[in-house]
Order: structure tokens, then C-alpha cells, then sequence
């Protein structure tokens, strides 16, 4: 039976994620984490007792450090965490288009939350799962994060800082193997889903290829619990195909 963590649980994906964990019978219990009160508030609206949900602010350490020192305590040690926080656009800043457009703070922001924030919550994490049982470890990437796919440049920040992320969580995955053999970390492409993330950029996608969050939280459910220990570290697609580095 799995025990969830579920960061960035509020919204989006990573809510669909919630709810459809909470639809299994082989859930034991899920932690779904909120940056915003509002997210966390609205979690109250799922009536089930298996729910608990936790403040997190991924771009702060004593955050991740308040939320990891709880679990084992007050909150279940999870065998299952799926990392779906991330943005691509904010207040000003949207994705490049052009070499000009790239600016420092948008640039750091992205790194932020989409790299170093999923290595600190896997570095506060990781240590605390069981080291001979089996597990999942997966964070939502991108397929614009794949270098060998880039042929139409642009999104220069977003591009890179999934990029990074997909370095991080493969390099965290070969350390894993000595620590936690039977731990599988994954980073998966979710495909272009009906969130606030894709709002502005819908129009651009092709009939049949916008999928609602309940379709790619069920999707990323079977490839993450489908993957093995022999697995880890891979960058996979929403169909489990891998995608290139």
C-alpha cells in the first residue's frame, strides 16, 4: 500500500494527483503540500480521513526542513513522492523568445523553484524513506527539457532549468543506488495538460493533444508505479517511452 507525498498537491496536476491517489484502494495515506493558504484551504474540501495537507515553500530551506522533520512524527513516511511543483510563467515573467529577452532574476526564479527546489525537497526527503523497501521518487519535467529535441529554440530559462533538474535527478538516482537499492526515481514529461501552467500557450496545441489533469495524474500514476529499481533515473514520456537527454 502506498503512502503518498505529493509537493505542489493543491493545484493543477499535482491536485489531480491528490484525488486520484485518494480513488485507490491501495492508498494508505497522502500529504499533499500548498505554498498558498488558499491551495492548503482548499484541500479541506476533499472529504477524506487519509488527507493531511502541509504548508511548503520549495524556494526556502527552513520550509523543507519544517515540512521533512515532521514526517515519521505527525505525518507518514511516504514510499510514494511525486514532486509537481513548478511554474513556466509569473507576474512578469513569461517565456523568451529571442537571446535579449533573457534577464537574471526571471532566469534564477525558474532555477528556484523547477531544479533547486527539487533537489533540497529529495535531498530532505530521500534520507528519511526506507532504505530496503521499495519506492518512488518522480518529479514532472518537461520534454522541452530534452537538449537532443531542441529545434526550435526559445523558453531559454524554462528549457534549462528542466534540463538541470533532469542532471540533478539522475545524478541523485546513482548516489540512491548505494543508499536506497530499491528506490526508483523518475522525471516525467506529463504532456501538455489543461492547467493554469499551459493557460496561455493552448492555442498552440494540436486537437486531441490538451489532456485534462485527471488524464496525466492517472497516466504519471502507471509509469512511476510501473518503474523498478533497475529504472532508475530516467527520463520517460507520460507513455513511459524514454525521451532523450
Amino acid at each position: 500500500m502506498n503512502s503518498a507525498l505529493i509537493i505542489g498537491g493543491g493545484r493543477g496536476i499535482g491536485r489531480a494527483l491528490t484525488e486520484g491517489l485518494l480513488s485507490r484502494t491501495d492508498t494508505r495515506n497522502v500529504v499533499a503540500s500548498c505554498r498558498s493558504q488558499s491551495s492548503l484551504e482548499s484541500l479541506q474540501a476533499i472529504d477524506d480521513e487519509r488527507l493531511q495537507g502541509v504548508h511548503l515553500d520549495v524556494t526556502d530551506d527552513a520550509s523543507i526542513d519544517a515540512m521533512a522533520s515532521r514526517l515519521g512524527e505527525d505525518l507518514p513516511v511516504p514510499n510514494l513522492v511525486i514532486h509537481a511543483a513548478g511554474i513556466l510563467h509569473e507576474d512578469d515573467i513569461e517565456p523568451e523568445k529571442s537571446l535579449r529577452q533573457c534577464r537574471r532574476d526571471a532566469m534564477r526564479r525558474l532555477f528556484e523553484v523547477n531544479s533547486i527546489g527539487p533537489l533540497l525537497v529529495a535531498q530532505a526527503v530521500i534520507p528519511r524513506m526506507a532504505r530496503k523497501a521499495r519506492g518512488h521518487y518522480a518529479v514532472l519535467s518537461a520534454m522541452v527539457g530534452s537538449i537532443e529535441d531542441n529545434r526550435l529554440g526559445g523558453w531559454y530559462s524554462y528549457r534549462a532549468s528542466k534540463a538541470a533538474l533532469n542532471q540533478l535527478l539522475r545524478t541523485a538516482a546513482i548516489e540512491c543506488r548505494r543508499t536506497h537499492g530499491e528506490l526508483c526515481l523518475t522525471a516525467i514529461h506529463p504532456g501538455t495538460t489543461d492547467t493554469d501552467l499551459s493557460a496561455p500557450f493552448q492555442s498552440n496545441v494540436k486537437p486531441g493533444k490538451l489532456y485534462t489533469p485527471e488524464q496525466s495524474a492517472g497516466r504519471i500514476l502507471d509509469v512511476v508505479l510501473g518503474g523498478s529499481p533497475e529504472d532508475s533515473g530516467r527520463f520517460v514520456n507520460w507513455d513511459g517511452n524514454p525521451i532523450a537527454w
